[in-house]
C-alpha cells in the first residue's frame, strides 16, 4: 500500500497492468484511466486537498459558525443554542453532535487534558443541558473509536462503559429525541451487546425517528460486526429497510453501504464491481440520490460512498458527477475510515477527473 501511496503522490494515475486490488476500509484500485498529465481537478475548481474539510460530509455553515465560535471563546453557548434550535427527529442533530463531539476528540487528542474547555465548562455549568450531554456522550464514543488500538483492553472497555452511562444519562433530558439512542448503538456494536439487547435499544430509536438513515447506518455496523463472516443479517437488515423506505428516502441506499462493509480485503477479479450483487446495489443509491430531496442532511453521505463504487465501474461521468456535488467535505465513510481522509478522497477525485476526461470529458462539459 505504501507503494501505491508514493505512486500516486509523484504520478497521479501511473498506468499499471495487473489485478484490480482494493483493500478494505480506505483502500486504492489500481486502474489507469487514460493520462495524467491533464488530468488536474483543480482545472474544475475543486478544493485543494490541504483545504478539505475532514469535520463534515457537506456544507453546515451554521454548525461552522457554532463551532468556530466556541473554539476560539472557550463559550459553549453558540453550541448549546445551535443544538436547542436543531429539530429533534431530524438527521442534522445527530449530525451536529457528531461534529462537535468529533471537534471537541481532536482537540484533546492534540492537546491533552487541556483540549476542549468549551465541553468542559458547558457540563460543569449546565449539567442538565440536553445538547450538553449529548455532545459529552458522542466525545467518549470517539475517544473509545480514535484509541482503541492504542490501550489496554480494560482501559477501552472502561471508556465505552463510560459512554454508555452517559448516553443512559443524556435520554431523559431531551424526551423524544433520538440521539441519544443512537450514540448507544455505537456502543452496543463495540460493547457486544446480545440481540435481545440491541433489538431493545433499537426500538427505542425507531419509535422516535423510524426513517432515520444515520441510525440505520450505525445499526447496520453492529449487525457487521456481530455476525463477523457472514452477511446474512446485515444483508437482510439493508434489504428490509430499503424495502419500506418511502419515496424520496435514502433508505434505499442502505444495501450499497452493507457491500462496502462486506467487502473482501482483498479484490483478485477485475468484473467484480460488474458484478450483480454491487450493480443492483448502486443502482437503489443513485435512485435514492435522485428521489432525495435536495437539502437532506444524509444526500452527501451517500454520494462519498458512491464515488468509490462508481471509480472502480469505471463509470466515470456518474463519479464525476458526485465529486461535484461533495467536494471540499470528506467527513463522511469511505474516507474517514482512513489514516488520511482527505489524501484518500483526492486520490479518487484525480481518479474519476482522469477517467472522465479520458472518455471525453472536461471542465466545459461537467454540469454545474
Amino acid at each position: 500500500m505504501e507503494i501505491l501511496w508514493f505512486l500516486f503522490a509523484i504520478g497521479l494515475l501511473v498506468a499499471i497492468a495487473g489485478p484490480y486490488i482494493r483493500r478494505r476500509r480506505g483502500g486504492i484500485r489500481q486502474v489507469a484511466p487514460g493520462s495524467p498529465d491533464a488530468a488536474d481537478p483543480g482545472n474544475y475548481g475543486f478544493v485543494r486537498q490541504e483545504q478539505l474539510d475532514i469535520r463534515v460530509p457537506g456544507p453546515d455553515q451554521d454548525l461552522m459558525d457554532a463551532l468556530g465560535s466556541v473554539q476560539r471563546s472557550g463559550q459553549w453557548q453558540a453550541a448549546s443554542g445551535l443544538l436547542a434550535g436543531t429539530p429533534k427527529e431530524g438527521e442534522q442533530r445527530w449530525q451536529r453532535v457528531q461534529a462537535f463531539g468529533g471537534a471537541a476528540a481532536l482537540e484533546l487528542v492534540r492537546q491533552p487534558g487541556l483540549g476542549a474547555p468549551w465541553l468542559k465548562a458547558w457540563r460543569l455549568e449546565a449539567e442538565k443541558d440536553a445538547g450538553g450531554a449529548q455532545v459529552h456522550a458522542e466525545l467518549l464514543v470517539q475517544q473509545a473509536w480514535r484509541h482503541s488500538g492504542g490501550v489496554g483492553a480494560d482501559d477501552h472497555r472502561i471508556i465505552l462503559e463510560e459512554a454508555r452511562e452517559a448516553c443512559r444519562k443524556a435520554a431523559p433530558l431531551s424526551p423524544g429525541d433520538p440521539v441519544p439512542y443512537i450514540t448507544e448503538l455505537a456502543v452496543a456494536r463495540a460493547l457486544g451487546y446480545s440481540e435481545t439487547e440491541f433489538d431493545t435499544l433499537w426500538a427505542k430509536v425507531i419509535d422516535r425517528a423510524p426513517q432515520h438513515m444515520g441510525a440505520h447506518l450505525v445499526a447496520l455496523q453492529y449487525w457487521c460486526e456481530k455476525w463477523h463472516g457472514s452477511r446474512e443479517k446485515a444483508d437482510a437488515f439493508s434489504h428490509a429497510a430499503a424495502a419500506r423506505a418511502p419515496h424520496g428516502s435514502l433508505l434505499a441506499a442502505l444495501p450499497l453501504f452493507a457491500v462496502y462493509e462486506h467487502l473482501p480485503d482483498v479484490i483478485l477479479v477485475q468484473g467484480f464491481y460488474q458484478s450483480a450483487v454491487v450493480t443492483r446495489a448502486v443502482e437503489g443509491a443513485l435512485y435514492a440520490v435522485h428521489t432525495a430531496r435536495a437539502d437532506d442532511p444524509m444526500l452527501a453521505h451517500v454520494r462519498h460512498m458512491l464515488l468509490v463504487f462508481l471509480v472502480n465501474m469505471e463509470r466515470w461521468a456518474e463519479a464525476m458527477e458526485q465529486v461535484r456535488h461533495v467536494d471540499g467535505y470528506v467527513g463522511a465513510l469511505p474516507w474517514s475510515a482512513a489514516p488520511d481522509p482527505a489524501a484518500q478522497y483526492a486520490v479518487y477525485r484525480a481518479l474519476a477527473v482522469a477517467g472522465y476526461e479520458a472518455n471525453g470529458g472536461s471542465p466545459a462539459t461537467l454540469p454545474r
